[in-house]
């Protein structure tokens, strides 16, 4: 008996996805075959795209991303800024999910 042929996994993929964003909105969006990631904020959407049908052997339909820019706050009386985060909403084809709860 063969074993199924292995896909090299390029160790850059991890890098590109930091984490799975899992709120109410981001949920909500699974009805609609969306995910939502959390990304480095130099990553671009064909990096997005390969890392996600790598990872997790899914087909992308689409990559839509979102900069969210940090806020100036005050902590204990000290003025501070929030990092800047770069979400990814991406859209699986029919037929395709991907379960956030198992991790990688």
């Amino acid at each position: 008996m063969s074993k199924a042929p292995r896909i090299a996994m390029d160790p850059r993929h991890y890098d590109v996805i930091v984490s799975p964003v899992i709120t109410e909105k981001a949920t909500m969006a699974s009805e609609y075959n969306q995910v939502v990631f959390r990304v480095r904020k130099d990553a671009t959407k064909p990096q997005i795209k390969a890392a996600v049908e790598k990872l997790f052997d899914v087909k992308v339909k689409s990559v839509n991303t979102l900069i969210r820019m940090g806020k100036t706050k005050l902590f204990r009386g000290m003025r501070g800024t929030r990092s800047d985060i770069k979400n990814a909403v991406v859209t699986l084809a029919e037929g395709h999910k991907i379960d956030i709860t198992t991790g990688l």
